[in-house]
C-alpha cells in the first residue's frame, strides 16, 4: 500500500512538472493578445536601427534575468525601497545593463492593446530573439507564458552570472551549474558576435596577455590606458560590430577576443575544435545558437498562479 502511494505519489510530480512547462507555448498569446508578437518585434526593430547597440543590449538583459533565479523578469525590478535591493546595482550590471527604456517603451505598447495579459519575462525573451533577427542573425521559436517575479537577488547576481575575467574551466562550470553543457556555453558565448566591452573589463587581458594580436592591442590601446578611461567602450567584434554573423569565433582564432573569457575559448583547451568549426560554418553555430537560446529561455520559470504579470516592469503591482 506504501509503495502504490508513493508511485501515484510521483505520478502526480511528474504530471504537475509537465504541466508546468506544457503552459509554455509559442502560441500562448494567440488569443489573449494576438498582436503581442508583432508590436514586440517592430518596438525592437525601431529601437535597433535607432542605435543598433541596442539589440545586443536586449540579447544581453534576458541571459543576465534568466541566470539569476530563472527567466523572471527579476532584473527589470527597481530599488524602490530602504528594503527592497534588486539586481540592477549588482557587480555584473551596475552601469553596464541598459535597455530597460525600450522594455518600458515595449510594455507600454503591449499594455494598451492588451492590459495585464503579456508578461515582462515574455517580453525580454521576445526582445532578445527579435534583436538576434534585426542584426541578421538567426531566429527560433520563442516559448511563452512566463510569469513576473515580485522579487528580486542581489546577491544571485553577484554570484551566478559567469565573469569576463573566468578561465575556461570556471566558464564550463558555471554554465554547468545551470545546465548547459560546454558546446552550449560557447555557442552562447557566440552572442559576443554584438556588442561592446568597458575597457575595466579588458585592461588586464591587453597588457597582461601575450595571446593577443599585436596590432589589435595597438590599436585598443589608445582608448584604454593603464589607468583611467574604464567605461571607454570597444567592440567585442571588431570585424563585424553590428552584425551577427560568426566573425567572433573567426576573431578568436587569430587571438583576437576582446575579453579574456572569449580567448580562453580558443586557447589550446577542449573548446578548440568547436571555436574552428564555427569559424568556418555559419549555418552550424547558427542552429547551435538559436537551440541554447530556447533552452536558455526555460531556465526555472514561473507559471502558472505563481509571481505575477506586472504592468510596470520596474515595479511589483
Amino acid at each position: 500500500m506504501a509503495f502504490s502511494s508513493l508511485i501515484y505519489g510521483l505520478y502526480l510530480y511528474m504530471l504537475l512538472f509537465s504541466l508546468g512547462y506544457a503552459q509554455l507555448s509559442p502560441n500562448y498569446y494567440a488569443t489573449t493578445c494576438p498582436k503581442a508578437l508583432s508590436t514586440i518585434r517592430t518596438a525592437v526593430h525601431n529601437a535597433v536601427v535607432k542605435e543598433h547597440r541596442m539589440g545586443a543590449s536586449l540579447l544581453r538583459m534576458h541571459f543576465h534575468d534568466c541566470f539569476v533565479n530563472g527567466c523572471d523578469a527579476s532584473v527589470l525590478l527597481d530599488d524602490i525601497s530602504p528594503s527592497f535591493t534588486g539586481e540592477k546595482t549588482a557587480g555584473p550590471n551596475a552601469n553596464s545593463l541598459r535597455g530597460f527604456d525600450v522594455i518600458d517603451t515595449i510594455k507600454s505598447q503591449v499594455e494598451s492593446i492588451c492590459p495585464g495579459v503579456v508578461s515582462c519575462a515574455d517580453i525580454l525573451a521576445v526582445a532578445a530573439r527579435d534583436s538576434v533577427v534585426a542584426l541578421g542573425g538567426p531566429s527560433w521559436q520563442v516559448e511563452l507564458g512566463r510569469r513576473d517575479s515580485t522579487t528580486a537577488s542581489y546577491d544571485a547576481a553577484n554570484t551566478d552570472l559567469p565573469s569576463p575575467l573566468m578561465d575556461l574551466s570556471d566558464l564550463i562550470s558555471a554554465l554547468s551549474r545551470k545546465g548547459f553543457t560546454a558546446k552550449e556555453m560557447v555557442a552562447l558565448a557566440g552572442s559576443h558576435t554584438i556588442g561592446q566591452a568597458r575597457c575595466l573589463m579588458f585592461r588586464g587581458r591587453l597588457y597582461n596577455e601575450t595571446n593577443i594580436d599585436s596590432a589589435l592591442a595597438t590599436s585598443l590601446k589608445s582608448d584604454c590606458p593603464t589607468t583611467g578611461s574604464d567605461d571607454n567602450l570597444s567592440p567585442l567584434d571588431a570585424t563585424s560590430p553590428v552584425i551577427f554573423d560568426n566573425s567572433y569565433f573567426k576573431n578568436l582564432v587569430n587571438n583576437k577576443g576582446l575579453l579574456h573569457s572569449d580567448q580562453q575559448l580558443f586557447s589550446g583547451g577542449s573548446t578548440n575544435s568547436q571555436v574552428k568549426t564555427y569559424s568556418t560554418d555559419p549555418f552550424t553555430f547558427y542552429a547551435d545558437f538559436a537551440n541554447a537560446m530556447i533552452k536558455m529561455g526555460k531556465l526555472s520559470p514561473l507559471t502558472g498562479t505563481d509571481g505575477q504579470i506586472r504592468t510596470d516592469c520596474r515595479k511589483v503591482n
